[in-house]
């Protein structure tokens, strides 16, 4: 399967910022009784946005309903870029990670932490990630950094079992080149996935921009972080580890007594893509 949809991980990000009811502008409180005064009477009360606009206008007053739709749609843009580059970014992980040094004996294959071996992630988001301006450099990096730092944790993680059934019992001295059978990824556990989830994903964002002041990072980032672990389940349930070639001798084996044997203290490795 392929890497995460732009699509939907920047739909679900978007749906979750709504949910927030950010108002605009912040803080605002109607001034005094000659307010009114300040504006013709069809600025006064004009239709509000949608509900699917990501910020609220605090009035119907004309100003604050297109300023809520100015700035919704700019987030939206903004939305729309970081999750294209995390998607993009995850695509091209997947094709330069391999599996190095997967121990054989028998059937079983087994993966320790640090056999899945690929390039750092933060770098391969941010080679499309927004950069328009300041602040979207800002939050860019500080996404762009924390999902990379978590991501590697988990990926240096993964452990667990790939399996050769032929090298149960092989006719042979020497098991030649077998890829494993297909397994989802979800079936390799991490401990380091708990650096994914919306909570710590979004704390490292926020440790990252060391800006407490940022105008709705808050909401940003909570949206994006638990969008993207949604998203992250079904990347792992839908993705397959493949063409982890095994190899290895039958020390056992010796015909016409015993001629089959389980291969034992052999080795499993892949070429880059093996993530599908």
């Amino acid at each position: 399967m392929p890497a995460p949809q732009k699509a939907q991980l920047a739909q679900l990000a978007k749906v979750l910022f709504t949910t927030k009811m950010v108002r605009l502008p912040t803080d605002w409180k109607p001034p005094g009784t000659q307010y009114p005064d300040a504006f013709k009477h069809s600025e006064l009360a004009v239709p509000p946005n949608p509900p699917n606009n990501l910020f609220c206008e605090v009035s119907l007053n004309q100003y604050h309903v297109d300023t809520a739709k100015k700035i919704g749609k700019a987030f939206e843009d903004y939305i729309d870029g970081i999750c294209d580059g995390i998607c993009d970014g995850i695509d091209q992980w997947m094709k330069l990670t391999a599996f190095a040094g997967v121990i054989i004996n028998g059937p079983v294959g087994v993966v320790t932490p640090g056999m899945v071996q690929g390039p750092p992630l933060g770098p391969l988001i941010l080679n499309k990630a927004p950069m328009n301006t300041p602040q979207e450099q800002k939050y860019s990096n500080a996404i762009a950094n924390a999902m990379g730092a978590a991501w590697q944790t988990w990926h240096m993680g993964i452990a667990g079992i790939l399996t050769y059934p032929a090298f149960a019992a092989f006719p042979g001295p020497v098991a030649p080149p077998t890829p494993n059978v297909p397994m989802p990824l979800i079936a390799l556990p991490s401990p380091g996935e708990v650096g994914l989830s919306p909570k710590a994903l979004q704390g490292l964002m926020f440790t990252n921009l060391a800006d407490p002041k940022a105008l709705h990072a808050p909401a940003l980032f909570d949206a994006l972080a638990t969008a993207f672990n949604i998203v992250f389940q079904t990347f792992k349930l839908s993705t397959t580890v493949n063409n982890v070639m095994g190899t290895g001798p039958v020390p056992t084996f010796a015909p016409p007594f015993v001629p089959v044997g389980p291969v034992v203290g052999g080795i499993g490795n892949s070429p880059p893509g093996c993530l599908k």
